[in-house]
């Protein structure tokens, strides 16, 4: 039994051991293709998407302005002293609706004033901060511009502006068109990138202040803020793409960056790495416990298996083959056992040996394979007469054994006798062999003084005296 249950355990730890190890490498193997995934494929080539993506947004409508500024309507309506204020604003009202733009506007470089789709709606002003933008501009070399402010006329949060400068004939600058996004279409982009890649992304401009960022998701106001940033400052804001990596609070971080110069912004992409890493992690507990559960199963069936194995040997080891009653082994050792009962509670018990008379000839005669089936025939006679409490067994050869328990001598002879002539008038048997099967019995009962062998051998004198006294008969002794 302990072999049986070491059998199991040993490879139990066997597969234990071998899925600890395989789910480990394979955690490895994920963790360090994750790993390079990351850094080699998802970070740049989101950099590139949000880039396309930023283009794609910023393009239609950079020309959109740049067409504003060419129109001829719009220069020799500056031209001619902006003469009719209502034109002004149907053009600038149908430019947004038909583009679906949150607002257009045009702004005169003579008389400083401001239209939009409404109309005339303020006057520029040097030492208005709101209206910096406008004299900014117009004193830079660039002919066009994009810029991110708060405009309290339009809406009460950030708009992205892209700005035109308009010339006439002679290349005189009159005045600055352009047009106005919501910051929401950008936060949308930014929100699904996050939902999408897991990344935090925002824009840093020259200084290193966050110009673009998700709402509600990005503390960072400035690089300089954050100590770890602050030092790969030089490396972040530059014209070069690069991959970056910090650690802050404990927690490794990845970072790519990429100039824009459409927006003239530093895109930075930032992964978390144990938020990458979690997914393997996720995996590697998942195959573990599966690979655990299946060495469970696998146990299972294996001691199953060995169990069924066992019990087969067990009867094997107790069960003559042939007949499928008790060996002389298995048979000895349960009369000893009832044997000490017996001498205990001082109750009775009988024994028979029996053997078929002249069985040598049936197998000369008939063959061995008709001796077997008359050993197996009188085996299931014994199983039918003799009661579940008492022990039978095949001795060897031809010759069976009986234990009647708590049985007195004068019980046992009639059940044997019974026994007896059920072989010997057994029509199935007779026709085996085209002749009666007779056997020979010696019984004897439990003395005080007895011992296994004195019981066993003095059943054996009885038989040994029914042979000698012509066979076919119960002889007590």
């Amino acid at each position: 039994m302990k072999s049986k249950y070491h059998i199991v355990i040993t490879v139990t730890f066997l597969l234990v051991t071998l899925s600890v190890i395989l789910s480990t490498v394979n955690y490895w193997v994920s963790l360090n293709s994750t790993e390079v995934q990351l850094r080699e494929r998802s970070l740049p080539l989101t950099v590139d998407n949000i880039s396309m993506e930023i283009q794609k947004k910023i393009i239609g409508p950079h020309i959109i302005s740049s067409m504003m500024a060419n129109d001829t309507f719009l220069q020799d309506w500056l031209i001619n002293n902006e003469g009719d204020v209502d034109k002004i604003s149907k053009y600038l009202e149908m430019i947004k609706n038909k583009n679906k733009l949150l607002v257009t506007f045009l702004v005169s470089g003579k008389t400083k004033n401001y239209y939009t789709a409404e109309g005339l709606l303020e006057q520029v002003v040097e030492d208005n901060p709101n209206n910096a933008w406008y004299f900014s501009f117009m004193e830079k070399p660039d002919k066009n511009e994009i810029n991110f402010d708060f405009n309290d006329n339009i809406d009460n949060e950030m708009i992205i502006f892209i700005n035109h400068k308009i010339y006439d004939q002679q290349s005189h600058l009159i005045g600055a068109t352009g047009i106005g996004l919501k910051f929401s279409d950008v936060n949308e982009m930014l929100n699904n990138f996050r939902q999408k890649y897991n990344f935090n992304v925002y824009f840093l401009n020259q200084a290193g202040k966050v110009i673009l960022y998700e709402k509600g998701v990005n503390p960072l106001r400035d690089i300089k803020n954050i100590s770890e940033l602050n030092v790969l400052r030089d490396s972040i804001i530059s014209k070069e793409s690069k991959l970056l990596e910090y650690t802050k609070e404990s927690e490794e971080y990845l970072m790519s960056t990429k100039y824009i110069p459409e927006l003239d912004l530093y895109l930075v992409v930032e992964a978390k790495r144990s938020e990458f890493l979690l997914n393997v992690q996720k995996t590697f507990y998942f195959n573990l416990l599966c690979s655990l559960l299946g060495t469970i199963l696998i146990a299972f069936l294996i001691l199953k298996t060995v169990n069924k194995y066992y019990k087969e040997m067990e009867h094997l080891a107790k069960y003559d083959a042939l007949t499928n009653l008790k060996n002389r082994r298995a048979f000895n050792e349960e009369l000893e056992h009832s044997l000490l009962l017996c001498k205990r509670r001082a109750s009775h018990l009988s024994l028979t040996f029996f053997d078929l008379d002249d069985f040598k000839s049936v197998n000369d005669t008939f063959g061995h394979q008709t001796g077997d089936k008359v050993l197996q025939y009188v085996a299931d006679i014994l199983k039918d007469d003799i009661r579940q409490t008492d022990i039978i067994g095949r001795w060897g050869g031809e010759e069976f054994i009986v234990a009647f328990i708590d049985t007195e001598l004068e019980d046992a002879k009639f059940i044997t006798e019974k026994i007896r002539a059920h072989i010997e008038k057994d029509s199935f048997l007779s026709q085996l062999k085209n002749m009666k099967v007779t056997a020979s019995f010696g019984l004897t009962t439990i003395t005080t003084q007895d011992t296994l062998d004195s019981l066993l051998e003095r059943a054996d004198q009885a038989l040994y005296k029914a042979k000698e006294n012509g066979k076919n008969q119960v002889f007590c002794l």
